[in-house]
């Protein structure tokens, strides 16, 4: 993986670029000494998505199972101040 300045990567954007997308490099963005943003190729990008939606799913099925008294969806948009 490399790191970078910021400021190298805008005078080399396009080469930078075809290694995330051809070569599948990811690129540590540096501003200041401080990483602050990442490029990857866009399989990375997917498979990440597709973690994020894997745990999210698995954390509503288990908000799902737990057991506890339901509200009605009249009353919840009230409480949350939903129109009717």
């Amino acid at each position: 993986m490399k790191r970078m300045n910021a400021t190298a990567v805008r005078e080399g954007l396009s080469d930078i670029l075809n290694q995330v997308a051809y070569a599948k490099e990811r690129v540590i963005l540096n501003r200041r000494g401080k990483d602050v943003a990442a490029l990857v190729s866009m399989d990375d990008l997917l498979l990440l998505q597709a973690l994020e939606d894997k745990l999210d799913n698995e954390a509503a099925a288990a908000a799902l199972a737990e057991p506890g008294d339901s509200v009605p969806w009249e009353q919840a948009k009230k409480e949350l101040g939903l129109p009717e």
